[in-house]
């Protein structure tokens, strides 16, 4: 059923996001919520296709955003997501990974440029769990949670 309540989201959409760590920081890209007026952060990574693993579409998102190779994936994680933003209800089940950059330099590049799918061009920075809050949100919301009980260093 499809709806225009901006309450309800008209579909569930299946993400895969992967956790790069490096020196107590995680890499994410930053988006703004105007109706909220927030700031939120999220990992990299994007929709599963119809056709392929949550791990091949980490595999094909961080080739396709960053043009790097991703190394030691492992499934940390599924995560139901529901949540607001600019004013649009949305729903998520999220597959939580860890990995690696093959490209060892990147960790210390304090930014690294991506592209959208949409050709819209994006930073990526590495950020201290310390750093989200009430106003710098990582998402999705159970992510926190989520890395405080896996205190690993893959970088």
């Amino acid at each position: 059923m499809i709806t225009t309540d901006n309450r309800k989201p008209p579909f569930i959409r299946v993400i895969a996001i992967c956790l790069f760590r490096y020196k107590e920081r995680i890499l994410v890209f930053q988006g703004f919520d105007q109706s909220s007026g927030t700031y939120f952060y999220r990992p990299l990574g994007g929709g599963v296709d119809a056709g392929e693993t949550s791990a091949q579409a980490i595999v094909r998102e961080i080739r396709e955003e960053v043009g790097a190779e991703v190394t030691q994936l492992q499934l940390l994680a599924v995560l139901e997501s529901l949540f607001t933003v600019n004013g649009r209800a949305g729903h998520e089940i999220v597959f939580v990974y860890d990995g690696c950059f093959v490209d060892k330099t990147l960790y210390n590049q304090p930014l690294i440029e991506a592209v959208e799918d949409n050709g819209e061009a994006l930073q990526a920075t590495w950020r201290a769990l310390s750093f989200f809050n009430g106003h710098h949100r990582l998402v999705p919301e159970a992510l926190v949670e989520l890395l405080t009980a896996h205190q690993t260093n893959s970088g």
